[in-house]
């Protein structure tokens, strides 16, 4: 190859490498458009579209755009309402979340298409009168579900709208803690009655914390209560139903103060669940504590029997020492009969045997227990016991307060409290909820109101930390109330 040639030859091959170069930088900046904008580069070196993926979670709420009527409007007749949002929206359970203020005979037709949300009141609009739809939570974006929290629509059929307003609290009277599935419920005008016959003129649901807040209020008197409504009948009609009142009414103006509302059920609701009946068991048994369980030093030692006792002859029944000693214990019977219970001061580590005659026991067809036998048990020691003081402040004794040790939803001990310390050395270990019960009628344990009798039910304070007591070890607390 000449010189001439080689020279160009070199010419074409640097010619090629410079496009190859700038090839493969235009590849490089595609690449990078692709990124941003979705695009899909093939082995071939074609682009094509693509649709972009991943990117942020969509965490805003839907926003109203406009609305017909306009929101606070004045001197309104019609009963349609139309609510257009910024995106597609859900209505998530309507007719439990959103609530018309004052409270309507019948409830309004409420549906959503597209971004659009359609109300239709099916009521004689009151005159003068100030109405607030509160949807609550119920309005949410069609694809991530965010709520418009506590969006109120608010219209009036006057030449003004109400702006009043009236704030407060539910504690659950027994434990005082809150129950947010309770509602408020306010009465204009009314009589004591009206809250076990007619619906309320406005309702607020309860918050997490148990307050509640009532707006667009026109001035004037109302009776206030709350309620957990078992039948949704808006009405107090049943003793199982927690139910709140205040003893006097409120009167809402341009500064109300807050009202705190104590609730509570004049009867328990049933736990109990029906089971199949078994066959009846014509044998008189007993049931002694279980195998290995020791006996508390503080509590009876109990015979439970399978049924009612007709008979019952106590001197033979026989509690002993290991070498057959008699010890003095006390027996006695409960109002079932069907658990003897057997008192004594019982000493720690101490081995017992109770005796059981056969004769001694009998139920109402005079059966009697199949043979004598002896039960073994032993006592507790000190160890397995832990030892608690507590000490408190701001401490009112003049409202006769007792101390509760609650396990579960069961009261499992209670002392009166006379003076600001507190101690006990024998404390079954766990981890207990304490209480303070303002015991009014000083007997000893909580009871519920009455609003037939316009008694209101006493109220129980809940410490914000548990209790835990540990075997064999001083545990003591410093309490601020």
């Amino acid at each position: 190859m000449s010189l001439k040639q080689n020279k160009q030859h070199k010419g074409v091959k640097f010619a090629f490498q410079k496009q190859l170069m700038r090839l493969s930088h235009f590849l490089y900046i595609l690449g990078i458009i692709s990124f941003l904008y979705g695009i899909t580069v093939s082995n071939a070196g074609c682009a094509q579209i693509g649709a972009p993926t991943g990117g942020p979670r969509d965490s805003l709420p839907p926003r109203l755009v406009t609305a017909s009527p306009q929101l606070n409007s004045t001197n309104i007749s019609g009963n349609r309402i139309t609510l257009n949002f910024n995106e597609y929206i859900e209505l998530k359970d309507p007719q439990t979340n959103i609530l018309v203020s004052p409270l309507p005979k019948r409830s309004p037709n409420i549906d959503f298409k597209l971004r659009t949300v359609t109300v239709r009141l099916r009521d004689t609009l009151l005159p003068n009168t100030t109405y607030s739809i509160n949807f609550g939570n119920a309005i949410v974006d069609n694809n991530e579900g965010n709520p418009i929290k506590d969006f109120i629509y608010v219209f009036s059929t006057g030449s003004t709208i109400d702006s009043l307003t009236l704030s407060g609290r539910v504690i659950l009277a027994e434990t005082g803690k809150v129950d947010s599935t309770m509602i408020a419920m306010l009465y204009r005008n009314a009589d004591d009655s009206a809250v076990q016959k007619i619906k309320p003129d406005y309702i607020a649901r309860l918050k997490g914390d148990g307050t509640f807040s009532f707006v667009n209020l026109p001035p004037g008197n109302f009776k206030i209560y709350a309620l957990k409504d078992g039948d949704g009948g808006r009405t107090y009609n049943s003793k199982k139903e927690l139910f709140a009142f205040s003893d006097t009414a409120v009167i809402i103006s341009a500064v109300t103060a807050p009202v705190l509302l104590y609730a509570s059920a004049l009867e328990k609701e049933s736990s109990t669940t029906t089971a199949r009946p078994l066959a009846p068991d014509r044998k008189l048994r007993y049931t002694p504590p279980a195998a290995g369980q020791q006996q508390d030093l503080a509590s009876p030692f109990e015979l439970v029997f399978n049924k009612p006792l007709k008979k019952f002859e106590p001197a033979k029944l026989l509690v002993t020492d290991t070498n057959y000693k008699p010890v003095p214990a006390k027996l006695s019977i409960d109002s079932s009969r069907t658990k003897v219970l057997f008192t004594y001061a019982w000493q720690p580590g101490m081995q017992y045997r109770l005796i059981v005659d056969s004769t001694a026991v009998s139920d109402s067809s005079n059966n009697s227990i199949a043979k004598t036998d002896t039960i073994r048990f032993t006592a507790k020691s000190t160890e397995d016991y832990g030892t608690v003081v507590l000490r408190f402040s701001n401490l009112d004794l003049a409202k006769h307060p007792v101390l509760q040790f609650v396990s579960g939803e069961t009261v499992k001990e209670s002392y009166p409290l006379t003076g600001t310390e507190w101690s006990k050395k024998l404390m079954e270990p766990g981890e207990y909820e304490v209480r303070i019960l303002f015991d009014d009628n000083k007997n000893g344990k909580w009871d519920p109101g009455d609003y037939s009798k316009k008694l209101q039910p006493e109220k129980v304070i809940t410490l914000p930390q548990k209790l835990g007591v540990r075997a064999n070890w001083e545990n003591e607390r410093d309490i601020k109330l």
